[in-house]
């Protein structure tokens, strides 16, 4: 179950410099494409940001250290495992698919970076990967992205993906990524899994400042289930191809890319909420006028967690007494009820501390009844604003999760 149309783009605009090859190693399921490689060009930079959890699997621990050893030319994608929990075992499992991708390809160890994602706590099968790992190599195309796509998902349900072109002083710059993710997700850096190339040149410190200003504004903003994984990578390759150098020298390049990166990472994390496990309602959360930025975003994930509200929007209930105890117990200090607002889209259903005096059932399930409903609170105490996107909790995602290792 997914909510709203695919939104998948007809056409992903490869990127000169960044190859993608899909293959199926069994990992989980027989004959499902389960193993991507992707393939960076010599020159290339290279960002990642990574999950917090203090369990972070063995492939996150890896690409934290190869992408400061050497030079990246190889990405190397398993799902239905996540070699997560699995220690000193798990660690040299991951090495071992990263010198199988070595061997392959004639690179150094410390230029493959590995992922994972799936079942935490089991053992990588490292020689069913291995093994499909010349076939992946063999399927590497610039075209690549749409297997690739099918390639990491898990409980998705739909393939994501964006791109995007801009010109600029007459040459095209070319951005197209990926994602997956569809349950724990509440990403605390990035998502589950992303990648994004661009052929723009860009050194690699600013590619990492762009990659986390990107992150914060679209994957540490979307929340299905407030459970963050221990997995989370979101990579960003940019291949120099166009021949357009991106600086903050060139303030209106600069911008004009940020913009751009910024909206390509937006689609592939709203595409995540869209297909989150069980969904049927895409719901924004905006907090308005609050005193600072932490305050805004606390009382919006709050609201974006509560079982109460997830469930009656789910049964799309205008039960609008359960978004005002959230915002009650945030823990404003000093909240001023009489000056608080709160609207189902655009019918204020809060305000002067109780239900607004124009505010009608009626109206309330006439937005309730919708697939993507935005829920804003203005708090009326300052200029923050902070917007997260959300899901209802079903009776599917109970299920989902339930089955997910049978």
């Amino acid at each position: 179950m997914a909510v709203g149309p695919a939104t998948f783009p007809d056409k992903m605009h490869p990127v000169a410099g960044f190859k993608l090859g899909t293959a199926s190693a069994g990992v989980k399921t027989p004959g499902r494409k389960d193993l991507v490689i992707m393939e960076v060009c010599e020159g290339s930079s290279v960002a990642g940001v990574f999950t917090k959890n203090a369990f972070c699997a063995a492939p996150v621990q890896i690409c934290k250290q190869h992408l400061t050893q050497a030079a990246t030319r190889y990405l190397v994608t398993n799902t239905g495992n996540a070699n997560a929990g699995t220690g000193d075992e798990g660690y040299a499992d991951a090495i071992s698919v990263c010198e199988a991708v070595a061997k392959e390809t004639g690179c150094d160890l410390a230029a493959v970076l590995p992922f994972s994602t799936g079942v935490i706590g089991e053992k990588l099968p490292v020689e069913k990967i291995t093994t499909a790992v010349p076939a992946a190599n063999l399927a590497l195309t610039e075209t690549g992205w749409d297997d690739a796509a099918e390639g990491i998902m898990t409980t998705d349900t739909r393939i994501k993906g964006s791109s995007r072109q801009f010109k600029y002083a007459g040459k095209t710059v070319t951005l197209t990524g990926i994602s997956k993710g569809a349950g724990m997700i509440k990403p605390n850096m990035a998502t589950m899994l992303a990648y994004a190339a661009t052929d723009a040149q860009i050194d690699s410190e600013l590619l990492n400042q762009l990659l986390t200003d990107a992150a914060n504004c679209s994957f540490n903003r979307i929340t299905v289930d407030s459970d963050t994984s221990t997995n989370d990578s979101c990579m960003l390759v940019a291949t120099g191809k166009s021949g357009l150098v991106v600086s903050k020298e060139e303030h209106e390049l600069y911008e004009l890319f940020s913009s751009e990166l910024n909206a390509l990472m937006q689609q592939l994390a709203h595409a995540i909420v869209r297909d989150g496990e069980g969904a049927t309602k895409f719901v924004t959360i905006t907090v308005d006028s609050a005193a600072s930025q932490s305050e805004a975003l606390s009382t919006a994930y709050d609201i974006a967690h509560s079982p109460l509200v997830k469930t009656a929007l789910f049964a799309s209930d205008p039960n609008w007494g359960r978004i005002l105890a959230v915002v009650g117990r945030v823990g404003i200090e000093e909240l001023n009820l009489g000056a608080l607002e709160i609207f189902l889209g655009d019918v204020r259903i809060v305000s002067q501390g109780g239900r607004d005096p124009g505010y009608t059932e009626e109206a309330g399930q006439a937005v309730m009844d919708k697939e993507e409903i935005l829920i804003r609170v203005v708090l009326n105490r300052g200029s923050f604003s902070e917007t997260v996107w959300t899901t209802d909790l079903s009776h599917d995602y109970v299920s989902i999760n339930a089955d997910y290792r049978s």
